[in-house]
């Protein structure tokens, strides 16, 4: 047999020699400098939830953050007082109301709700609800203006009351939690963020009422609190921690100079308002001693269209006040809350909205956003300053003179105050982007989309929205015109329903690590991650003797 053709035999293609290793370039970031691991725990913070610092320092500090969430308290009985028909008198008692139930409603949150140290404040969620009931009262059916503000009052009790078991239904049920368990990072940023942003007109534009005041406020609390420190090293701790307290004084001070020599004798009538120190007209209205008792303003009235009206505000507050909650995880040094605990918070919110139904409050509650940016701004996140801060609320709503005092200082100062703390709110709901992939252009579309759409359609429907309460839906349904408008308004309820659906929707089962769920989820159970029972468990082993669901 003759051979022909090549004597060697070749390997199969696929047999040949072994393709070359792919060679990785260098990452650019790591050659041109460090790069930051995710942190769970912020390491910064000087206090952590269960740490405390000595006793007068806390004592300090618990009156500041009562100071911090005061001014958001006199700018609602500052809106709807007068348009209720109520006088000077009835505006110091109100307020008077709500500082107690606020520092009730904080107390029991930071026992037996989250346990995180969030003060418990007025919404802002609740005024087109209120407005609308003002509106249905506005035709001259009354004697006198004081005899409408009673009956008002009573119809806002009425809805209050009902409206409550809307967040006691959806916590204590388990249905807000089960909304939380299908959160992720992604969800987290925009709802968090605007849970910031969202209220910047309470901001710089609330401090152009008075800018000679507001501003110097802002930019001094700027230099004390973060550049001086840094000069006088032995004042350090103290700029800190107090330079609030010490910038407000001295503003306050000098608009009490300017009001005395005849600044403001020959302005507009808004201008008065918004600079004077003697406007408030609350030191001569406030009693010396007042406490707040159920039904104090006569029994409530309950009418279904403003009932169902005030349901949407109780769903909005739910929704900030859960985003509030994850950022004042981060700036306590507890990781993320998990469902459970954010559920049994929002249930026990529906509790104390019925509380303030029953002792005559004006509006509902929520988690302030201000005061947890104060956590950041003086990096103390002790869970006992927040507790000791609701004996100064308590106190103050009984001694009224002594609370009028405070609540005379202009707003502008407070509206500076709320530029830098609402600021680190948003900052801190943007970090928790590092727990997903931040070069996923899927998680890209869905965070531009949802910061967008949430702050976007919330200031349609805010900005077209009348001095009266009346907002862009207008059908023949009043209640249901509430409800829409209410819901709509609230950027981090709007962000809520864009993100969930866009990141549960979008390739989610293709994206699971993209989308940073492996971190997420741990904390979403209650065996999850070994420090959820740290920093989240029941005090005095109550929890034993709980059913599960209420926990």
């Amino acid at each position: 047999m003759v051979e022909t053709g090549d004597h060697q035999h070749h390997p199969p293609a696929t047999a040949s020699a072994a393709a070359p290793p792919m060679v990785v370039p260098p990452s650019l970031a790591v050659s041109r400098g460090p790069t930051w691991t995710p942190a769970e725990q912020l390491h910064q913070l000087q206090y952590c939830i269960h740490s405390n610092p000595s006793w007068h320092e806390s004592v300090l500090l618990a009156f500041q953050h009562y100071i911090v969430m005061l001014g958001t308290t006199v700018l609602i009985a500052n809106t709807l007082v007068p348009q209720m028909g109520g006088d000077n008198g009835d505006k110091a008692r109100v307020i008077q109301t709500l500082l107690f139930m606020s520092g009730i409603n904080t107390l029991l949150q930071t026992l037996i709700g989250t346990r995180l140290p969030t003060v418990m404040g007025v919404s802002f969620a609740y005024i087109l609800p209120v407005l609308s009931i003002i509106r249905d009262y506005n035709d001259g059916q009354f004697a006198s203006e004081k005899q409408r503000f009673r009956h008002t009052i009573r119809t806002v009790q009425g809805s209050l009351i009902i409206a409550s078991f809307v967040n006691i239904i959806l916590g204590y049920g388990q249905a807000w939690g089960n909304l939380i368990r299908i959160f992720t990072p992604i969800i987290v940023v925009p709802v968090v963020s605007l849970v910031g942003l969202g209220l910047f007109i309470r901001g710089f534009p609330l401090l152009a009422n008075c800018v000679e005041i507001g501003l110097p406020m802002l930019i001094l609390l700027i230099v004390s609190q973060q550049y001086l420190r840094h000069l006088l090293p032995r004042a350090h701790a103290a700029l800190e921690r107090y330079a609030l307290l010490l910038c407000m004084g001295l503003i306050w001070a000098f608009a009490a100079i300017l009001t005395v020599a005849g600044a403001y004798n020959n302005v507009s009538a808004v201008t008065k308002q918004n600079c004077r120190t003697d406007r408030a007209f609350l030191m001569s209205t406030a009693p010396w001693i007042k406490i707040p008792y159920p039904f104090q303003w006569g029994t409530p009235i309950f009418r279904a269209s403003h009932v169902f009206g005030m349901f949407g505000a109780a769903i909005v507050a739910a929704a900030e006040s859960s985003g509030t909650f994850f950022a004042a995880s981060r700036l306590a040094g507890a990781t993320a809350p998990p469902a459970h605990v954010v559920s049994r918070s929002v249930g026990l919110q529906g509790i104390g909205m019925l509380l303030e139904g029953i002792f005559g409050s004006i509006v509902g509650n929520t988690a302030s956003v201000e005061n947890v940016g104060l956590l950041g701004l003086t990096r103390i996140g002790s869970r006992r300053v927040v507790q000791i801060s609701t004996g100064f609320m308590i106190f103050f709503s009984i001694f009224g003179k002594f609370g009028a005092f405070f609540a005379s200082i202009p707003l502008p100062i407070f509206a500076a105050i709320y530029c830098v703390l609402l600021g680190i709110v948003a900052a801190v709901g943007i970090s928790f982007i590092q727990f997903s992939n931040t070069n996923s252009m899927r998680n890209i579309y869905v965070l531009g989309v949802s910061l967008f759409l949430g702050l976007s359609i919330a200031q349609y429907f805010v900005s077209n929205t009348t001095r009266e309460g009346y907002g862009p839906v207008r059908t023949s349904g009043g209640w249901f015109n509430d409800i829409l408008n209410t819901i709509f308004g609230s950027a981090p309820m709007v962000a809520i329903i864009v993100a969930t659906i866009l990141d549960n929707t979008l390739e989610a089962r293709h994206a699971i690590e993209e989308r940073g769920i492996p971190w997420w989820k741990p904390f979403q159970h209650r065996k999850g991650d070994m420090r959820n029972e740290e920093f989240y468990s029941m005090p005095l082993r109550i929890d034993e003797y709980l059913p599960t669901r209420f926990l």
